[in-house]
């Protein structure tokens, strides 16, 4: 009996093996990258490929404790910004609701994003203080809320006025004083929201931007394939944006080697149903949980990545970066062409 359980781990082992990227270079050259220095923003944006050990830096990194009098701070890049009265940026998490307040960041997800207590937080000069809320968390503990919405700091922002947090996964992002996320553009005003419920403590806000943009997406293929006239066909987001994959990653054991200052440049693709992907096999479609607890897309179990110098559907400025960074074909494989 002993000999037939082994035996059916065995196989199974083998089989898991063979379907994650066996012969296609699955094993990235991880133990080559060389630590994230101090998560400095990266030169051009176009350049950074990041790298480091994995490990997320410690909560008290970031300054930990209450908010104290919340801020508005004006960013040439994200418009109108929430931060604590240290001046340090505060996030919310698309995976989390407002009505009811909820959070979903737990374990090693609250290690990269340290919750906000909501003890002696307090509304400062353009946000309107009846959005304030909290939510009690798993722990018992009080978490604010603006708009409803959990509110964190991330632990790699290490001084005020930084914002590397600002689309991780493509599910964090900087607060804006409504509670919504932040973006070029965006006026301080009241915060004021219409459609958000209640005062202090009630933590009701309706985050209805971010499900009707949600429900826009959806509308489109999760993963399209696009007939480029130089790489042949090759995969794109539900936006048309060429997904890439990157050589120091590893697809066996899935790991992801683009942390810190990688992810200024290198945006994890969002993780998609595959029951709704067209065009390709679905088997070659999964999930990988990044250190920070969001969900990213693999294809054939490498993590893809969508590139910020690729400004319009279909660019592939991102092929062959730093000869590392390629398109991924609809079989799933590296495309090695650059001309």
């Amino acid at each position: 009996m002993r000999r037939g359980v082994f035996a059916g781990s065995a196989v199974a082992v083998l089989m898991l093996t063979a379907a994650c990227g066996s012969g296609d270079n699955s094993a990235g050259k991880g133990d080559s990258v060389q630590p994230v220095g101090d998560s400095k923003q990266a030169g051009s944006g176009y350049d950074g490929y990041g790298g480091g050990s994995g490990a997320v830096p410690a909560a008290d990194s970031v300054k930990a404790g209450p908010a104290g009098e919340l801020k508005v701070r004006a960013s040439a890049e994200l418009g109108s910004t929430v931060t604590d009265s240290a001046g340090f940026t505060l996030y919310r998490f698309d995976k989390d609701t407002p009505k009811p307040p909820k959070s979903n960041c737990e374990g090693d997800c609250a290690t990269a994003w340290p919750a906000v207590s909501a003890d002696d937080a307090s509304a400062g000069e353009g946000i309107d203080k009846a959005l304030l809320g909290s939510v009690e968390r798993a722990d018992g503990t009080k978490q604010l809320t603006l708009a409803g919405w959990p509110v964190y700091r991330y632990a790699k922002d290490t001084k005020a006025g930084d914002t590397l947090g600002e689309g991780v996964g493509g599910t964090w992002h900087v607060l804006a004083p409504d509670g919504k996320p932040a973006k070029a553009g965006g006026g301080a005003g009241s915060g004021a929201d219409p459609s958000a419920g209640g005062g202090a403590g009630t933590g009701a806000g309706s985050g209805d931007a971010g499900q009707a943009g949600g429900q826009e997406q959806a509308k489109a293929d999760p993963i399209g394939v696009n007939r480029n006239t130089k790489l042949g066909p090759i995969l794109s987001d539900a936006e048309g944006r060429t997904l890439y994959r990157f050589d120091k990653d590893s697809a066996w054991p899935m790991k992801t080697n683009c942390l810190g200052a990688c992810l200024n440049t290198w945006k994890p693709a969002s993780a998609v149903d595959k029951e709704l992907v067209k065009g390709i096999p679905a088997e070659l479609v999964g999930t990988f949980k990044r250190p920070d607890g969001t969900e990213q897309l693999t294809i054939d179990c490498w993590p893809m990545y969508t590139f910020t110098g690729d400004k319009e559907p279909g660019e592939i400025n991102g092929q062959g970066k730093q000869g590392l960074w390629f398109a991924v074909s609809d079989k799933g494989k590296k495309v090695t062409t650059t001309g």
